[in-house]
Protein backbone atom coordinates (compact mmCIF):
# COMPACT_ATOMS: atom_id res chain seq x y z
CA UNK A 1 0.00 0.00 0.00
CA UNK A 2 1.18 3.37 -0.89
CA UNK A 3 2.25 5.56 1.99
CA UNK A 4 2.09 9.05 2.37
CA UNK A 5 5.52 9.36 2.55
CA UNK A 6 6.06 7.50 -0.80
CA UNK A 7 4.05 9.72 -2.51
CA UNK A 8 6.02 12.09 -1.94
CA UNK A 9 9.56 11.37 -2.24
CA UNK A 10 8.36 10.20 -5.44
CA UNK A 11 8.24 14.03 -6.46
CA UNK A 12 11.31 14.96 -3.92
CA UNK A 13 13.81 12.41 -5.38
CA UNK A 14 13.14 13.85 -9.12
CA UNK A 15 13.65 17.01 -7.84
CA UNK A 16 10.33 18.52 -8.54
CA UNK A 17 11.21 20.36 -5.32
CA UNK A 18 13.57 20.12 -2.05
CA UNK A 19 10.83 19.09 0.58
CA UNK A 20 7.46 18.93 1.14
CA UNK A 21 5.16 18.40 3.79
CA UNK A 22 1.99 17.20 4.08
CA UNK A 23 -1.17 15.35 6.23
CA UNK A 24 -4.61 13.85 6.06
CA UNK A 25 -6.22 14.24 8.94
CA UNK A 26 -9.93 11.89 9.92
CA UNK A 27 -11.18 12.67 12.92
CA UNK A 28 -7.79 13.73 14.83
CA UNK A 29 -6.23 10.53 13.27
CA UNK A 30 -3.58 11.98 11.36
CA UNK A 31 -0.78 10.95 9.15
CA UNK A 32 1.92 13.54 8.51
CA UNK A 33 5.00 12.85 6.12
CA UNK A 34 7.86 15.50 6.17
CA UNK A 35 10.14 14.39 3.08
CA UNK A 36 13.42 16.06 1.63
CA UNK A 37 15.24 19.60 2.89
CA UNK A 38 14.35 23.07 3.83
CA UNK A 39 16.54 24.00 0.97
CA UNK A 40 18.26 22.74 -2.46
CA UNK A 41 21.63 23.09 -0.45
CA UNK A 42 20.07 20.87 1.98
CA UNK A 43 21.02 22.62 5.13
CA UNK A 44 18.42 20.89 7.12
CA UNK A 45 16.16 17.81 7.20
CA UNK A 46 12.58 18.81 6.31
CA UNK A 47 10.19 18.57 9.40
CA UNK A 48 6.85 18.21 10.14
CA UNK A 49 7.02 21.77 11.84
CA UNK A 50 8.30 23.75 8.84
CA UNK A 51 6.92 26.95 8.07
CA UNK A 52 6.21 27.67 4.46
CA UNK A 53 4.64 30.77 3.13
CA UNK A 54 1.45 29.81 2.51
CA UNK A 55 -0.02 32.29 -0.35
CA UNK A 56 -3.60 32.04 -0.96
CA UNK A 57 -4.34 29.47 2.08
CA UNK A 58 -4.09 32.72 3.62
CA UNK A 59 -8.05 33.33 2.10
CA UNK A 60 -10.28 31.38 3.86
CA UNK A 61 -8.19 32.95 7.59
CA UNK A 62 -8.83 36.41 6.33
CA UNK A 63 -12.64 35.84 5.72
CA UNK A 64 -13.36 34.27 8.92
CA UNK A 65 -11.42 37.35 10.25
CA UNK A 66 -14.15 39.50 8.54
CA UNK A 67 -16.77 37.41 9.76
CA UNK A 68 -16.09 38.07 13.45
CA UNK A 69 -16.74 41.62 13.05
CA UNK A 70 -20.05 40.47 11.28
CA UNK A 71 -20.53 38.72 14.32
CA UNK A 72 -19.97 41.81 16.46
CA UNK A 73 -22.05 44.32 14.40
CA UNK A 74 -19.07 46.42 13.45
CA UNK A 75 -19.84 45.00 9.83
CA UNK A 76 -22.70 43.95 7.96
CA UNK A 77 -22.77 41.31 5.29
CA UNK A 78 -24.91 43.92 3.41
CA UNK A 79 -23.28 47.49 4.42
CA UNK A 80 -21.62 49.28 1.93
CA UNK A 81 -17.78 49.23 2.29
CA UNK A 82 -17.25 52.96 1.61
CA UNK A 83 -17.98 53.50 5.17
CA UNK A 84 -14.79 52.18 5.86
CA UNK A 85 -13.33 52.33 2.17
CA UNK A 86 -14.09 56.08 1.14
CA UNK A 87 -12.16 55.50 -1.93
CA UNK A 88 -14.25 52.87 -3.31
CA UNK A 89 -17.38 55.29 -2.91
CA UNK A 90 -18.87 55.93 -6.08
CA UNK A 91 -16.52 53.66 -8.56
CA UNK A 92 -16.95 53.90 -12.21
CA UNK A 93 -17.51 50.58 -14.66
CA UNK A 94 -15.85 50.08 -17.76
CA UNK A 95 -19.03 49.39 -20.43
CA UNK A 96 -18.15 46.18 -21.16
CA UNK A 97 -14.81 43.77 -20.02
CA UNK A 98 -13.00 44.70 -23.46
CA UNK A 99 -13.56 48.61 -23.16
CA UNK A 100 -11.05 51.25 -22.83
CA UNK A 101 -10.31 52.10 -19.63
CA UNK A 102 -11.90 55.73 -20.94
CA UNK A 103 -15.21 54.07 -21.78
CA UNK A 104 -17.11 53.66 -18.05
CA UNK A 105 -20.24 53.86 -16.83
CA UNK A 106 -21.40 54.67 -12.98
CA UNK A 107 -21.65 51.36 -10.84
CA UNK A 108 -25.44 50.20 -10.24
CA UNK A 109 -25.03 49.79 -6.66
CA UNK A 110 -22.17 50.17 -3.82
CA UNK A 111 -19.78 47.29 -3.12
CA UNK A 112 -20.86 45.70 -0.01
CA UNK A 113 -18.63 43.14 2.16
CA UNK A 114 -21.02 40.66 0.88
CA UNK A 115 -19.40 41.65 -2.42
CA UNK A 116 -15.64 41.37 -1.22
CA UNK A 117 -16.13 38.07 0.55
CA UNK A 118 -17.29 36.56 -2.84
CA UNK A 119 -14.99 37.97 -4.69
CA UNK A 120 -17.71 39.80 -6.57
CA UNK A 121 -17.01 43.35 -6.34
CA UNK A 122 -15.65 43.92 -9.31
CA UNK A 123 -12.02 43.99 -8.97
CA UNK A 124 -9.81 40.92 -9.61
CA UNK A 125 -8.81 38.61 -12.07
CA UNK A 126 -10.64 36.67 -14.80
CA UNK A 127 -9.97 34.40 -17.17
CA UNK A 128 -8.43 36.51 -19.69
CA UNK A 129 -5.96 38.28 -18.56
CA UNK A 130 -5.80 40.70 -22.07
CA UNK A 131 -8.33 42.86 -21.54
CA UNK A 132 -7.11 46.28 -20.86
CA UNK A 133 -8.58 46.82 -17.44
CA UNK A 134 -6.88 43.84 -16.43
CA UNK A 135 -3.69 44.78 -17.86
CA UNK A 136 -3.87 48.03 -15.59
CA UNK A 137 -5.15 45.77 -12.85
CA UNK A 138 -1.53 44.32 -13.01
CA UNK A 139 0.29 47.44 -12.33
CA UNK A 140 -1.57 47.60 -8.92
CA UNK A 141 -2.63 44.02 -7.70
CA UNK A 142 1.61 42.82 -8.13
CA UNK A 143 2.75 38.97 -7.14
CA UNK A 144 2.08 38.50 -3.91
CA UNK A 145 4.07 36.06 -3.06
CA UNK A 146 6.61 38.68 -2.48
CA UNK A 147 4.74 40.85 0.46
CA UNK A 148 7.85 43.46 -0.83
CA UNK A 149 5.74 43.78 -4.07
CA UNK A 150 2.92 46.22 -2.51
CA UNK A 151 2.89 50.14 -0.70
CA UNK A 152 0.99 50.53 2.53
CA UNK A 153 -2.61 49.56 2.25
CA UNK A 154 -4.08 53.54 1.99
CA UNK A 155 -1.84 54.24 -1.15
CA UNK A 156 -2.63 50.35 -2.49
CA UNK A 157 -6.53 51.27 -2.27
CA UNK A 158 -5.92 54.72 -3.32
CA UNK A 159 -4.46 53.21 -6.64
CA UNK A 160 -6.70 50.62 -7.15
CA UNK A 161 -9.62 53.06 -6.61
CA UNK A 162 -8.20 55.06 -9.59
CA UNK A 163 -9.24 52.22 -11.78
CA UNK A 164 -12.52 51.32 -13.11
CA UNK A 165 -14.50 48.46 -12.22
CA UNK A 166 -14.47 45.18 -14.48
CA UNK A 167 -17.58 44.20 -13.56
CA UNK A 168 -20.80 46.06 -11.85
CA UNK A 169 -20.63 45.01 -8.09
CA UNK A 170 -21.87 41.49 -7.64
CA UNK A 171 -21.96 40.76 -11.18
CA UNK A 172 -18.72 38.44 -11.82
CA UNK A 173 -16.19 36.28 -9.70
CA UNK A 174 -13.24 38.05 -10.18
CA UNK A 175 -9.69 36.39 -8.78
CA UNK A 176 -8.10 37.96 -5.76
CA UNK A 177 -8.34 41.40 -5.28
CA UNK A 178 -10.78 40.80 -2.91
CA UNK A 179 -9.20 39.06 -0.29
CA UNK A 180 -6.54 42.29 0.16
CA UNK A 181 -9.78 44.67 -0.03
CA UNK A 182 -10.90 42.38 2.97
CA UNK A 183 -7.61 42.93 4.74
CA UNK A 184 -7.93 46.44 4.28
CA UNK A 185 -11.10 46.27 5.58
CA UNK A 186 -10.62 44.37 8.54
CA UNK A 187 -7.93 46.84 9.93
CA UNK A 188 -10.33 50.10 9.39
CA UNK A 189 -13.32 48.66 10.88
CA UNK A 190 -11.61 47.38 14.14
CA UNK A 191 -9.38 50.75 14.48
CA UNK A 192 -6.60 48.05 14.90
CA UNK A 193 -3.46 46.62 12.54
CA UNK A 194 -4.31 43.48 10.84
CA UNK A 195 -2.02 41.61 12.24
CA UNK A 196 -3.11 42.07 15.16
CA UNK A 197 -6.16 42.03 14.84
CA UNK A 198 -5.86 38.84 13.24
CA UNK A 199 -4.08 36.96 15.93
CA UNK A 200 -5.83 37.96 18.67
CA UNK A 201 -9.07 36.84 17.09
CA UNK A 202 -8.40 34.07 14.99
CA UNK A 203 -4.72 32.47 15.44
CA UNK A 204 -4.43 32.80 19.51
CA UNK A 205 -7.53 31.42 19.99
CA UNK A 206 -6.51 28.51 17.82
CA UNK A 207 -3.13 28.18 18.92
CA UNK A 208 -1.78 29.29 15.78
CA UNK A 209 1.09 30.13 17.19
CA UNK A 210 3.70 29.93 14.00
CA UNK A 211 1.41 31.57 11.42
CA UNK A 212 1.95 35.35 10.93
CA UNK A 213 2.87 38.02 8.28
CA UNK A 214 6.91 37.86 9.35
CA UNK A 215 9.16 35.18 10.36
CA UNK A 216 10.86 35.93 13.83
CA UNK A 217 14.55 35.09 14.03
CA UNK A 218 13.84 32.18 16.73
CA UNK A 219 11.82 30.48 14.06
CA UNK A 220 13.72 30.57 11.08
CA UNK A 221 15.50 27.57 11.06
CA UNK A 222 12.10 26.21 10.62
CA UNK A 223 11.34 28.47 7.61
CA UNK A 224 11.95 26.94 3.85
CA UNK A 225 13.69 28.64 1.08
CA UNK A 226 11.30 29.29 -1.49
CA UNK A 227 11.88 28.72 -5.09
CA UNK A 228 10.10 28.60 -8.83
CA UNK A 229 10.76 26.69 -12.28
CA UNK A 230 13.81 28.45 -14.12
CA UNK A 231 12.14 27.16 -17.17
CA UNK A 232 15.06 24.76 -18.35
CA UNK A 233 14.50 21.75 -15.71
CA UNK A 234 15.95 23.33 -12.83
CA UNK A 235 15.02 25.70 -9.75
CA UNK A 236 15.74 29.39 -8.73
CA UNK A 237 15.58 30.58 -5.49
CA UNK A 238 12.86 33.22 -4.63
CA UNK A 239 13.19 33.82 -0.86
CA UNK A 240 15.37 33.04 1.91
CA UNK A 241 14.98 32.73 5.53
CA UNK A 242 15.98 36.15 6.00
CA UNK A 243 14.07 37.67 2.93
CA UNK A 244 10.91 39.47 2.83
CA UNK A 245 9.44 37.17 5.98
CA UNK A 246 12.14 38.69 8.18
CA UNK A 247 10.08 42.00 8.71
CA UNK A 248 6.55 43.17 9.00
CA UNK A 249 5.98 44.29 5.56
CA UNK A 250 4.37 47.65 4.74
CA UNK A 251 1.09 46.13 3.46
CA UNK A 252 0.15 42.71 5.51
CA UNK A 253 -1.64 41.04 2.64
CA UNK A 254 -5.04 39.52 3.60
CA UNK A 255 -4.84 37.80 -0.12
CA UNK A 256 -1.66 35.79 0.37
CA UNK A 257 0.35 37.07 3.49
CA UNK A 258 0.93 34.36 6.12
CA UNK A 259 3.14 31.97 6.58
CA UNK A 260 2.12 29.13 8.33
CA UNK A 261 3.21 25.45 9.23
CA UNK A 262 0.65 22.33 8.66
CA UNK A 263 -0.59 21.54 12.20
CA UNK A 264 -1.47 25.25 12.20
CA UNK A 265 -3.39 25.19 8.95
CA UNK A 266 -5.01 22.02 10.35
CA UNK A 267 -6.38 23.70 13.69
CA UNK A 268 -7.99 26.34 11.45
CA UNK A 269 -9.70 23.66 9.71
CA UNK A 270 -10.88 21.57 12.74
CA UNK A 271 -12.23 24.92 14.02
CA UNK A 272 -14.41 24.91 10.70
CA UNK A 273 -15.41 21.11 10.77
CA UNK A 274 -16.42 22.20 14.85
CA UNK A 275 -18.62 24.47 13.41
CA UNK A 276 -16.57 27.50 14.80
CA UNK A 277 -15.15 25.96 18.17
CA UNK A 278 -12.02 25.86 19.15
CA UNK A 279 -10.44 22.65 20.77
CA UNK A 280 -10.83 24.35 24.34
CA UNK A 281 -14.57 25.06 23.47
CA UNK A 282 -14.32 28.66 22.80
CA UNK A 283 -15.71 29.50 19.66
CA UNK A 284 -13.78 31.41 17.09
CA UNK A 285 -16.92 31.65 14.64
CA UNK A 286 -20.87 30.92 14.76
CA UNK A 287 -22.28 28.09 13.17
CA UNK A 288 -23.50 30.75 10.93
CA UNK A 289 -20.44 32.22 9.82
CA UNK A 290 -18.99 28.57 8.60
CA UNK A 291 -22.29 27.98 7.11
CA UNK A 292 -21.92 31.12 4.68
CA UNK A 293 -17.87 30.42 4.52
CA UNK A 294 -18.40 26.97 3.53
CA UNK A 295 -21.53 27.30 0.97
CA UNK A 296 -21.15 28.07 -2.54
CA UNK A 297 -22.51 31.61 -3.22
CA UNK A 298 -22.09 31.52 -7.47
CA UNK A 299 -23.85 31.35 -10.18
CA UNK A 300 -23.49 28.68 -13.00
CA UNK A 301 -22.55 31.46 -15.39
CA UNK A 302 -20.62 32.98 -12.63
CA UNK A 303 -18.41 29.49 -12.06
CA UNK A 304 -18.04 29.25 -15.62
CA UNK A 305 -16.86 32.59 -16.35
CA UNK A 306 -13.77 32.17 -13.41
CA UNK A 307 -13.26 28.46 -15.01
CA UNK A 308 -9.19 29.37 -15.43
CA UNK A 309 -9.11 29.14 -11.69
CA UNK A 310 -12.03 27.36 -10.45
CA UNK A 311 -11.37 24.32 -12.35
CA UNK A 312 -15.59 24.28 -12.08
CA UNK A 313 -15.58 24.71 -8.73
CA UNK A 314 -17.76 27.46 -6.52
CA UNK A 315 -16.80 29.96 -4.15
CA UNK A 316 -17.98 30.39 -0.44
CA UNK A 317 -16.08 33.35 1.82
CA UNK A 318 -12.00 33.04 0.57
CA UNK A 319 -12.48 29.49 -0.47
CA UNK A 320 -14.04 27.29 -3.53
CA UNK A 321 -16.35 24.72 -2.82
CA UNK A 322 -16.85 21.68 -4.96
CA UNK A 323 -20.18 21.43 -6.04
CA UNK A 324 -19.95 18.06 -8.45
CA UNK A 325 -18.35 14.80 -8.01
CA UNK A 326 -16.18 15.49 -11.17
CA UNK A 327 -12.97 13.63 -9.87
CA UNK A 328 -12.48 11.05 -6.82
CA UNK A 329 -11.13 13.93 -4.23
CA UNK A 330 -14.02 16.24 -5.56
CA UNK A 331 -16.53 15.78 -2.80
CA UNK A 332 -19.34 17.66 -2.62
CA UNK A 333 -19.20 21.13 -0.35
CA UNK A 334 -15.43 19.95 -0.37
CA UNK A 335 -14.00 23.42 0.84
CA UNK A 336 -10.28 24.76 0.48
CA UNK A 337 -8.02 26.63 -1.89
CA UNK A 338 -4.36 26.80 -2.98
CA UNK A 339 -1.54 28.87 -2.92
CA UNK A 340 0.87 30.59 -5.48
CA UNK A 341 3.78 29.51 -3.56
CA UNK A 342 2.93 25.53 -4.24
CA UNK A 343 0.35 24.97 -1.09
CA UNK A 344 -3.06 23.45 -0.97
CA UNK A 345 -5.89 22.49 2.19
CA UNK A 346 -9.17 21.63 1.79
CA UNK A 347 -11.81 19.65 4.75
CA UNK A 348 -14.42 17.71 3.45
CA UNK A 349 -17.50 18.73 5.90
CA UNK A 350 -19.23 15.54 5.03
CA UNK A 351 -16.58 13.13 6.18
CA UNK A 352 -14.54 15.16 8.51
CA UNK A 353 -11.40 14.59 6.67
CA UNK A 354 -8.47 17.46 6.54
CA UNK A 355 -5.49 17.51 3.57
CA UNK A 356 -2.97 19.68 3.41
CA UNK A 357 0.12 19.54 1.39
CA UNK A 358 2.89 22.39 1.59
CA UNK A 359 6.00 22.73 -0.96
CA UNK A 360 8.62 25.04 -1.95
CA UNK A 361 7.99 25.58 -5.45
CA UNK A 362 5.96 28.07 -6.86
CA UNK A 363 3.05 27.23 -9.46
CA UNK A 364 3.71 28.49 -12.84
CA UNK A 365 -0.11 29.41 -13.40
CA UNK A 366 -3.63 28.85 -11.80
CA UNK A 367 -3.83 25.09 -12.88
CA UNK A 368 -3.03 22.44 -10.17
CA UNK A 369 -0.09 20.96 -9.97
CA UNK A 370 0.33 16.94 -10.52
CA UNK A 371 1.46 16.53 -7.43
CA UNK A 372 -1.55 18.44 -6.06
CA UNK A 373 -3.92 15.97 -7.45
CA UNK A 374 -1.70 12.82 -6.78
CA UNK A 375 -2.36 14.08 -3.11
CA UNK A 376 -5.56 14.53 -3.66
CA UNK A 377 -6.71 11.89 -4.98
CA UNK A 378 -4.24 10.46 -2.01
CA UNK A 379 -6.52 11.56 0.68
CA UNK A 380 -9.73 11.09 -0.95
CA UNK A 381 -8.57 7.12 -1.05
CA UNK A 382 -7.87 7.12 2.55
CA UNK A 383 -10.93 8.57 3.53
Amino acid sequence: MTTLHHMLRTYIDEGWAPGAVALVDLHGRTETAAVGCLDADGTAPMSPDAIFRIASLTKPVMAAAVMTLVEDGTLALDSPVAAWLPELDRPTVVRTPAAPLDDVVPATRPIVVHDLLTSRAGYGFPSDFSLPQVQALFTVQKDGRDPRNLPDPDTWVAELARLPLLHQPGEAWLYGTCSDLQGVLVSRASGRPLPEFLAERILEPLGMTDTAFEVPTAKRHRFTTAYRPDGTGGLEVTDTPDGAWSRLPAFPSGGGGLAATAADWLAFARMLLAGGTAPDGRRVLSTESVRRMTTDHLTPGQRENGALFLEGQGWGYGGSVDIEATAPWAVPGRYGWVGGTGTTAHLVPATGTVAILLTQRAMENPTSTALMRDFWRYAAEAS
